[in-house]
């Protein structure tokens, strides 16, 4: 399962976003370090089903009349301050826990109500455009940091005649989750000495930078929409990141309320209607909302998770069938599972991801769509549905 993190200073909302994003519970509340132990859940990336183009809904509880939610997993981790990467506040934890995540969510205080350090001052104080980077200042800065820690270990590697700094790279940065492939990538887009005794603290430093970018790529959810100026917003927007404006206690509020049955809401919708009784002042603050939404086309959590998964990480969803004429599997489930590979992956890939097995006893696939069988290489898009034959 894809994993995406929830990362920023303390106090711009990540808990109440994972809250909303998960349903689950956590501690939500406007002190630094709320959140002290990860927290580890799942969300879902939005898309269209196939069953749109049957003649039923395929009745799949992820499915949503035609919106399909494909599960993703969400952690919420400690906020940072400046200096994490030396270990300041829960610095050193923070980072570690995300060497797991595929993406990073750096969320931030877009009504610019909290300083650097995560408390809360007068809303429009902060810039918020100073937390933007500040986030990837901190990642780079720590890998480079554990590049530096190890680097008398490649020294001595490279006294080696077979020595491959790609690879004793690639064994340096495994627990970052970098692979040999992407260490290469990194590596013919800086500049450095081609003996590993003459690098120094710069050449690491832009190493860290590359490889943090190729292998954690992030993006921005200017947070707090509903309290923000809106010149705050529209400058976040126009920064070099992918920016995606958010109301975390928006979306919250209408999970709540679809939850207990007074809204029709699905996640990623640009607006709802209230359908039960509900006392003035939450109907009027759903007025506000809806307000918000209309400018900002949605609360922006679900358009934050799909930005992620679909552009960020270049994701496309497949939907694996045994039977290609009606679309289910063994026991007639109508397009029972989704699942999420990389842009560019082959019918081969989407039978590893079903099962070891099934990829290794591969013998060709099916487009269930146009009914045809297709080659190893054909290159799977948004929305296939795939029949794979194996000897499994």
């Amino acid at each position: 399962m894809l994993s995406l993190a929830l990362a920023g200073k303390p106090n711009a909302g990540k808990s109440t976003l994972y809250t909303a994003a998960t349903m689950s519970e956590v501690d939500v509340a406007n002190y630094p370090f709320t959140t002290i132990e990860a927290n580890r859940g799942v969300t879902h990336a939005r898309t269209r089903c196939p069953c749109l183009d049957l003649e039923e809904r395929c009745g799949n509880d992820d499915c949503h009349d035609g919106k399909r939610y494909v599960p993703v997993e969400l952690l919420d981790v400690a906020g940072l301050v400046p200096g994490a990467h030396e270990g300041r506040g829960l610095g050193n934890q923070f980072l570690d826990e995300l060497t797991n995540a595929d993406a990073i969510l750096n969320v931030v205080d877009a009504s610019g109500g909290t300083n650097a350090e995560g408390e809360p001052v007068e809303v429009g104080t902060r810039d918020p455009l100073a937390d933007v980077d500040f986030i990837e200042a901190e990642m780079d800065l720590w890998l480079a940091g554990i590049i530096d820690d190890n680097w008398e270990t490649v020294t001595r590697k490279s006294r080696s005649p077979d020595f491959d700094i790609d690879e004793a790279l690639a064994t340096l940065l495994t627990g970052f989750g970098a692979s040999e492939h992407e260490v290469a990538a990194a590596l013919r887009e800086v500049e450095y000495p081609a003996d590993p005794m003459k690098w120094d603290a710069a050449d690491r430093e832009a190493l860290a930078s590359e490889v943090r970018a190729r292998t954690k790529p992030i993006i921005v959810v200017a947070n707090k929409i509903d309290a923000a100026p809106e010149e705050n917003v529209e400058r976040l927007l126009e920064s070099d990141t992918p920016v995606i404006p958010a109301t975390a206690q928006g979306e919250l509020a209408l999970r709540r309320g679809a939850e207990a049955g007074a809204i029709d809401y699905d996640p990623g919708d640009n607006g709802f209607e209230i359908t039960g009784d509900l006392p003035e002042g939450q109907r009027e603050q759903l007025d506000a909302l809806a307000t918000t939404m209309e400018r900002w086309d949605g609360t922006g959590v679900q358009a934050a998770i799909n930005e992620a998964v679909y552009e960020l990480l270049e994701q496309v969803t497949v939907y694996p069938v045994q039977d290609a004429t009606h679309w289910t599997d063994a026991t007639g489930n109508v397009l029972p599972d989704a699942h999420l590979l990389r842009r560019g992956s082959s019918p081969v890939d989407l039978a590893y991801a079903v099962h070891q097995d099934i990829g290794d006893g591969y013998l060709h696939a099916v487009d269930a769509r146009a009914d045809r069988q297709v080659s190893e290489e054909y290159e799977l898009e948004e929305g296939d549905v795939i029949k794979i034959a194996s000897t499994a």
